[in-house]
């Protein structure tokens, strides 16, 4: 399995439109690990897509508890064990994992006994372990390790930026945060940055398409960062590659992937990728793209 990372979906929020990408998922494949990094809703689909075999899954890995980041966690794991896990699974996550687990598993209660009785299937219960975490070192094991940073992302408070190293390459995400120039020094030399974007001309349509108006626009403009201030991170940072993830907006017929590459130009010079649904980047490229 050679390292890669698959955008499996793309845009920032939890709506979804007709024609439009997914809320925010990940995978990342390194030195033989397969890793999602955020459940958001089609993420499943989007393993499958990717021709990965749910019953391998092995760590899945949680930014924040804002629904366009875990929905689809608990579903996730169902949809895996029906397919035939029937492995151990570690999910690491900010604090409220746990009881988000708790609940999945409360409301799905009656699936759960009545296919392992019927079906033969082993206790989904014993199988996945939730571990919640804070910053610092949350990982290391077999030559990968993974480390989080707190980022600004209000009202949020547990929000983490999250960092993979291993010989094979090292893999930032920025996870949802205004603009925050210590992830500058959390991402130094990391080979990609996955980073999330806005782009500013978009945000009045966006709210006037979704609603609640002043206050949706003031959460963005508060939360999230500009497509120039990602590459101001990436460029303090000396990544060798960034990538807009998690875009707002997304599914605006009048904005363009040149309209977000110009926007980052004015302060990246570096390699460059604009996240679509499904797109793969390799971990160890030196093209420029």
């Amino acid at each position: 399995m050679s390292s890669r990372l698959v955008l499996l979906g793309s845009k920032g929020g939890p709506a979804i439109r007709p024609g439009g990408p997914w809320p925010t998922s990940s995978l990342l494949q390194i030195g033989g690990r397969t890793v999602v990094v955020d459940c958001g809703l089609g993420v499943t689909r989007g393993l499958t897509n990717a021709s990965v075999a749910l019953k391998t899954l092995d760590l899945i890995v949680i930014t924040h508890l804002h629904s366009d980041h875990v929905l689809e966690l608990g579903p996730l794991i169902h949809t895996a064990w029906t397919a035939g896990l029937s492995q151990p699974v570690r999910v690491f996550g900010p604090a409220g994992t746990r009881a988000y687990w708790q609940g999945f598993l409360q409301s799905m209660a009656f699936d759960i006994d009545i296919r392992i009785v019927d079906e033969g299937r082993p206790d989904l219960r014993a199988l996945v372990e939730v571990i919640e975490f804070s910053e610092g070192e949350i990982l290391s094991e077999s030559g990968l390790t993974l480390s989080a940073l707190r980022v600004d992302h209000p009202p949020v408070t547990d929000c983490f930026a999250l960092r993979f190293d291993h010989a094979e390459g090292s893999v930032v995400f920025s996870s949802d945060t205004a603009y925050f120039p210590p992830l500058a020094d959390f991402a130094k030399g990391a080979d990609i940055l996955v980073h999330e974007a806005m782009l500013a001309e978009g945000v009045d349509r966006l709210v006037a398409r979704t609603g609640n108006g002043a206050r949706l626009k003031e959460h963005l403009l508060a939360s999230h960062s500009f497509a120039g201030e990602a590459a101001a991170i990436a460029t303090a940072a000396g990544v060798g590659r960034l990538v807009l993830h998690h875009l707002i907006p997304a599914d605006d017929p009048e904005i363009s992937e040149t309209d977000w590459i110009a926007a980052t130009r004015k302060n990246w010079a570096g390699a460059l990728t604009i996240a679509a649904d499904g797109l793969v980047v390799k971990i160890a490229d030196d093209s420029s793209v």
